[in-house]
């Protein structure tokens, strides 16, 4: 399989580092994702920092695909200045301020819309479950895929966020799928992972419901599996990642069995992006009208949030 990998992180992978931090070493793999590991949990952290807005824009769906075409051929070790480590933890998290990540790219879904475009619809979609079933699969390493929200994650972001073995909420995150708002449904992965986890009704009742749900109320459902003050997530992990050291082989193989359990194909996320396209193209001028707000919203959430 071709690796859509940067040069300079190819770099990496013979001179271990982009850059030298305390305790790991840092890549940058560009503007929109950074990534860090930390030798002292064994965590490879990867953060976004998506540009206009905080949502899933086709740059950087191709940024996490070369980013876990890495994590896929280091065989589960990185060289950390002449030490070789362990990667046992890949944690998803945002670098915006308030926002994990508001989901799908609304504006391009509504130009390919109006332009009746099915192939670039089909494309943005099987780019959102590539990356996303690598996450869900453990990128086919003994790892443990560890999600922390912090702040509002909403649409596609849920559905990253469901991607992961654990789930580590702030309390004031916020989550929701808004699609139904627009006649729509969330169409990559959302049901699929959900089911899994909660059941059909509860997962049926959540995606209908158009609501925007707490923290602590995804905790009661059993979707959050740690809950965390505000500003207290990166400690949580940290302290989740102590709890489970002495087990973490045994834990492991038991997110594997989960997996096995309760499986997800490829073929199942992408008969229903087909479906989601399908849907998509059948939409009306009020329902585009209502997702041109939800651009609005989205665009306002991200200038509210930028990093100064």
């Amino acid at each position: 399989m071709e690796m859509h990998v940067p040069a300079a992180v190819l770099e990496v992978r013979r001179q271990p580092a982009n850059q030298s931090i305390p305790n790991g070493i840092e890549f940058n793999f560009s503007p929109q994702l950074r990534a860090h590991f930390d030798k002292q949990t064994h965590a490879f952290w990867s953060r976004w920092s998506p540009e206009p807005r905080p949502c899933f824009n086709p740059g950087l769906l191709a940024d996490i695909r070369a980013c876990y075409d890495f994590l896929a051929h280091s065989d589960g070790h990185l060289n950390c200045y002449g030490e070789e480590h362990a990667i046992e933890y890949v944690v998803l998290a945002s670098a915006v301020p308030g926002v994990f990540n508001l989901g799908g790219d609304l504006d391009l879904f509504k130009q390919l819309i109006d332009a009746q475009d099915r192939q670039g619809l089909l494309r943005y979609g099987r780019a959102c479950i590539d990356v996303l079933y690598r996450n869900y699969v453990g990128h086919d390493l003994p790892v443990t895929t560890i999600s922390l929200v912090q702040g509002e994650c909403l649409g596609g972001g849920f559905e990253a966020a469901l991607s992961g073995d654990v789930i580590v909420a702030e309390k004031g995150a916020r989550f929701g799928f808004p699609e139904i708002l627009f006649n729509l449904f969330p169409g990559m992965g959302a049901y699929s992972f959900l089911e899994r986890r909660i059941g059909q009704k509860s997962a049926e009742d959540l995606i209908t419901s158009g609501k925007i749900y707490s923290a602590e109320e995804m905790h009661t459902l059993g979707i959050v599996d740690v809950l965390a003050e505000d500003g207290q997530g990166e400690t949580a992990v940290a302290e989740l990642i102590r709890r489970r050291q002495r087990m973490r082989n045994g834990l492991s193989a038991l997110a594997a069995v989960r997996r096995r359990v309760h499986q997800i194909e490829f073929s199942e996320l992408l008969d229903i992006v087909q479906i989601w396209v399908d849907s998509a193209l059948r939409l009306n001028p009020r329902d585009l009208k209502l997702m041109n707000r939800l651009v609005s919203r989205q665009n306002g959430l991200g200038e509210s949030h930028q990093v100064h």
